[in-house]
């Protein structure tokens, strides 16, 4: 499964941003799909999943009702909607899909850069 991100950049305190990451390849099984972000100094933290089945979704406490996780399960796509940026939003953000094929396995993007000034 080849990862493949685009969006971020640098934005105003309160603006918005649209990141997108795409999966290619061997994508039969996929059944789950995540942004995770690491700010610096910090650990990898989850933003926001969402199961590819039902579409139910999970938030971090710090971004619910700014940002939206959605997907296109026939393009193997998802997207991340992030409103009424902070500074403390600044991190390099990664997406995740998880794929259930005999095995659990976990393909990552290389991570885009937020940058959100004050």
């Amino acid at each position: 499964v080849q990862v493949a991100e685009s969006g971020g950049g640098l934005v105003q305190a309160g603006g918005s941003v649209r990141l997108s990451c795409a999966a290619s390849g061997s994508t039969l099984g996929i059944n789950g799909m995540g942004w995770y972000r690491q700010a610096p100094g910090k650990e990898r933290e989850l933003v926001a999943g969402i199961a590819v089945g039902d579409g139910s979704t999970s938030y971090a406490d710090s971004v619910k009702g700014r940002f939206t996780i959605s997907r296109d399960n026939v393009k193997n796509t998802m997207f991340l909607q992030m409103n009424n940026l902070k500074p403390e939003d600044t991190a390099v953000y990664y997406c995740k899909f998880r794929r259930w094929y005999g095995l659990q396995t976990d393909y990552w993007g290389k991570g885009t850069l937020v940058t959100v000034s004050s």
